[in-house]
């Protein structure tokens, strides 16, 4: 019974999206316009395959949603979902044609779109902050990133550019802060092995709270440094000779982005039918960070998902000057809003929440 609730739901936003009173459809988040392509599609088999294991990551529960509540079917694709098994595996497989859409954050499309083999593009931009942040314990005295000095830091892989930007941004003197490489376990912070540790926002925090630890926290992008997050990618050749295919999956992604917004639960039902060994409540609040991570005041103008050649070049200038790129490379390629334009050709809608 609850399961048709949903696809019932569904059907209203697709019918509510066509039906316009005032120029635009009803409701509080960017709704996405009908178009003659969903009149009737040609059926047509894709896949996505995620950029990690199932969980709550807001462009993979779009594709859980529209594909077990028939947005995509209405568009006329079949899309079989599968995740990555790490090691960027993923982008590998999107270069060679075998999956047709993915995820990765903005800053990887930068490193790799200039490689040969790799015309990585972004097609739509999930998170229009990154998903880093630096904490520390509520108790270790740290009050703001001036009192890193001092302080021992901890690192993943090495020294990330967002946190070499909010050092600068802050007037932090580096010299004065013990960086160590401490790999991806957050208990690291909890044994007090470091004072200071880069955690992915939508997920870490949520982990080591749940510990019964209190935290602070800083955000990069609160300082001024450029960062963006997660896209949804593809091969831009493959996305060039196939435009109208990739216009549908994001028309039923961001269809499913509306209706996820006012119906979490719902959401996170059908997520859990996809990682049914995570823990249902941890998912929630990372649906949540995300959700809210991909609004800006850019994406309320225009929709979810919406970037600008002046955001990748932000971030593209911030990764030279910090070493995460070791040259620049034509923006025009690491990005489209084509398809973008396509699905939001009426205007997004807002009304105020």
């Amino acid at each position: 019974m609850k399961r048709t609730l949903v696809l019932l739901t569904i059907v209203a936003i697709i019918a509510g999206a066509a039906c316009r009173s005032d120029g635009s459809p009803a409701g509080d988040r960017a709704a996405v316009s009908g178009g003659d392509a969903t009149a009737n599609p040609a059926p047509r088999k894709v896949t996505f395959q995620a950029g990690f294991k199932p969980q709550a990551n807001l462009p993979f529960v779009a594709v859980y949603v529209a594909r077990d509540t028939g947005l995509f079917a209405a568009e006329g694709l079949d899309v079989e979902v599968q995740h990555s098994s790490g090691q960027d595996a993923h982008l590998a497989l999107l270069a060679a044609n075998r999956i047709q859409f993915s995820t990765t954050v903005a800053s990887t499309i930068l490193k790799n779109v200039a490689k040969p083999g790799l015309p990585l593009q972004a097609i739509s931009l999930f998170g229009q902050r990154g998903d880093t942040v630096l904490i520390a314990l509520a108790d270790a005295g740290i009050e703001s990133p001036k009192d890193f000095e001092g302080k021992t830091v901890g690192y993943k892989v090495f020294p990330a550019p967002e946190y070499l930007g909010l050092l600068k941004a802050a007037g932090v003197d580096r010299g004065k802060v013990k960086e160590v490489g401490v790999g991806f376990d957050p208990r690291i912070l909890t044994e007090r092995r470091v004072d200071v540790l880069p955690v992915f926002k939508s997920n870490e925090p949520d982990t080591i709270q749940r510990l019964g630890f209190k935290l602070k926290t800083w955000d990069p992008a609160d300082y001024g440094v450029p960062t963006l997050g997660v896209t949804y990618v593809v091969n831009g050749e493959w996305a060039r000779d196939n435009g109208d295919t990739v216009t549908r999956f994001l028309r039923a992604t961001l269809r499913a982005v509306a209706w996820i917004q006012d119906h979490r639960d719902e959401a996170i039902d059908i997520t859990m039918r996809y990682a049914p060994q995570e823990q249902r409540e941890h998912q929630r609040y990372m649906l949540d960070v995300e959700l809210e991570a991909a609004q800006s005041d850019l994406t309320r103008r225009y929709g979810v998902g919406w970037m600008t050649e002046q955001q990748w070049s932000s971030l593209q200038d911030s990764l030279l000057e910090y070493g995460g790129l070791e040259k620049a490379v034509d923006i025009s390629k690491v990005f489209t809003t084509e398809y973008l334009s396509r699905v939001y050709r009426d205007g997004p809608v807002l009304t105020g929440r």
